[in-house]
């Protein structure tokens, strides 16, 4: 528990100081008025009545009475038309610079993070969680910071001052203690356990919800009698929900009940019980001093809810900060700002010395070694899980190896500026993503490129990669918006068409090597056969690194790598390789019957037409 309290304490101190650096006003401005808001409760209630009350009973006049008034009234009305300033002015103008500032830390780690930590699931959690409404989140903490630290101060104050009216009386003030941090308490662990009993029958129910307006389920909800079972499982998720609150119902209105009743009913009706007693039957106790107590006995509440309510929000926010600390003070492994030698633009080759790597204690390349020389087309083919796509991934350094060393001209990737590196690569990968914007940028991806020249470049890509007359087909050509995430009028291309857009990408860019990924995964053999071509051409004087699972594609290639459990078990070209009658040419053997066989089914089946 002192842990769990040190942490929390660490979190908001972190809170306070991030919003220190990125807006100080605000965390002023929150401080004054949280300040302000409890000296107006101790002031009204400890000093305003007593000495309006003591001013009557000693006699003072009216005029007197009033000039105090009137000042109470101008100082008050000052705070509030400071807290109006603030809700009106400075809030939203220090909100919408700390949204700025924030989401710039946080896309600018997003980015300065290796690939790796999209890929752990509990990194990956953590960023999203600290992600989601992390400004307003982040500003509440340092309210409920300030609520508690001031909150904690203005209880001592009103336990005093309730002590020198009357030393009995702070007796009750235990009551509000017991209703906000027992019953409270108890009641917040019951919430709990009905809300984790109920979150399998709300994720069914946000399921269904979800997939009942997603066009991707469309198609079968009208076809098919799927939507009868998903109705059956909406029934029973609401019957779920409903089956949970009813086991929760009783205990949690008891447990609300007293919570109610010690909070408020028992110490007002009780302070007031015993102040009527003194003063009216034992008369040890005299009118201005019970009003002054009654007074007190409202301001002390309320400051005890509100010290109670920031506790429990600290604590609340406390796995947020964490979430949010943890990510922003996370150490790169592979930091995108990484400074360190330029590679130049000349590539005389790129060596893979006894390279071995492990994702997540599972081994995926073994004592690899590959040398690949400059302005010369290699091919890595073989199975799936051999390791083709994760010896890319090292190449562009999104991993490091495990063990061994990847190496360009002679020297380890590692000591070269991460960013001047991987400008030496185009890739096209069949994982690739649309954005939503115009088919040019979707092409170029915020290259430096002149105006003049852009438009040249993106029409010279598409058609190397043979989309060119589909995008001139569209209503805006290559401004056309892809996708219709926010443009009704956007166009939403085919599987092989988008793959089409992804190798245009490698095409428009300037550099010494291309990378493509299973380039041609959603095209037909004629389109794959025209795109290998084309890609050929275009990049003869690149050095080139392709993946195919198709061996047809690979015959041109001027050396092969065949990859099996992480290892290169056969190399060579593709005649050498179907020389040597092993692996590869089996592959090949058994990809060319199998188009065969397929070649002569459609045949028949026109001839059966």
């Amino acid at each position: 528990m002192a842990t769990q309290k040190i942490g929390t304490l660490r979190n908001n101190l972190f809170a306070l100081s991030l919003v220190w650096k990125m807006c100080p006003r605000q965390v002023i401005h929150r401080a004054v008025s949280r300040f302000l808001y409890y000296v107006s409760w101790l002031f009204y209630s400890a000093f305003f009545m007593r000495y309006v009350i003591n001013a009557l009973q000693e006699g003072k006049t009216f005029q007197a009475i009033m000039v105090f008034v009137g000042i109470t009234i101008g100082v008050f009305a000052s705070m509030a038309l400071y807290n109006s300033y603030i809700l009106g002015c400075v809030a939203p103008i220090c909100d919408a610079e700390i949204n700025n500032k924030l989401y710039q830390k946080l896309f600018q780690k997003s980015r300065n993070v290796e690939l790796e930590c999209f890929e752990n699931a509990a990194f990956y959690d953590k960023y999203t969680l600290a992600m989601k409404n992390a400004d307003t989140r982040l500003t509440e903490t340092v309210d409920n910071f300030f609520g508690t630290v001031f909150g904690g101060i203005a209880s001592v104050y009103a336990f005093i001052f309730m002590y020198k009216v009357d030393r009995l009386s702070v007796t009750f003030l235990l009551l509000p203690v017991i209703g906000n941090f027992y019953f409270r308490r108890l009641n917040s662990k019951v919430d709990y356990e009905r809300n984790k009993e109920m979150a399998p029958h709300n994720r069914r129910i946000d399921y269904i919800n979800r997939i009942m307006y997603l066009k991707d389920y469309a198609k079968e909800i009208r076809l098919t009698n799927i939507f009868r079972l998903l109705k059956r499982q909406y029934t029973e998720a609401i019957t779920g929900v409903a089956d949970v609150t009813k086991k929760f119902v009783f205990k949690s209105a008891f447990l609300h009940w007293f919570y109610v009743m010690f909070t408020f009913t028992f110490i007002f009706e009780g302070l007031l019980i015993y102040g009527g007693y003194r003063t009216l039957v034992s008369e040890t106790m005299k009118l201005p001093q019970l009003a002054v107590l009654t007074s007190m006995m409202v301001a002390t509440t309320w400051i005890l809810i509100g010290f109670t309510d920031s506790i429990t929000a600290c604590f609340k926010n406390g796995l947020f900060i964490d979430y949010l600390r943890t990510f922003l003070e996370y150490k790169e492994k592979i930091p995108e700002d990484y400074d360190g030698a330029d590679p130049g633009t000349q590539i005389e080759s790129i060596e893979f010395r006894n390279v071995s790597f492990a994702y997540k204690d599972e081994p995926v390349l073994s004592k690899l070694n590959m040398k690949i020389d400059g302005g010369k087309t290699y091919a890595l083919v073989g199975h799936n899980g051999a390791g083709k796509s994760t010896i890319i991934k090292l190449l562009l350094r999104f991993y490091d190896p495990t063990e061994g060393e990847v190496l360009l001209n002679g020297r380890n990737i590692k000591e070269y500026n991460l960013q001047k590196y991987r400008a030496l690569f185009a890739t096209a990968f069949q994982d690739n993503r649309m954005f939503s914007m115009s088919v040019a940028d979707n092409v170029v991806l915020g290259e430096d490129i002149a105006e003049s020249e852009k438009e040249q470049i993106v029409a010279d890509a598409l058609k190397l990669s043979g989309v060119y007359d589909k995008v001139m087909s569209l209503p805006k050509g290559m401004d056309t918006t892809l996708t219709r995430e926010f443009d009704d009028e956007g166009a939403v291309l085919s599987g092989g068409e988008f793959q089409k857009i992804v190798v245009a990408r490698a095409f428009a860019r300037r550099c010494a090597i291309k990378v493509f990924d299973e380039p041609s995964s959603a095209l037909d053999p004629i389109a794959e056969y025209k795109l290998f071509d084309n890609i050929l051409k275009a990049c003869r004087n690149n050095t080139l690194l392709f993946i195919s699972h198709r061996l047809s594609s690979v015959q041109n290639a001027d050396h092969v790598f065949l990859l099996e459990n992480g290892k290169v078990k056969e190399e060579g070209t593709h005649r050498e390789l179907m020389k040597k009658k092993g692996l590869y040419a089996d592959m090949y053997q058994k990809q060319a019957e199998n188009y065969l066989a397929d070649k002569k089914k459609q045949k028949e089946g026109i001839w059966a037409e």
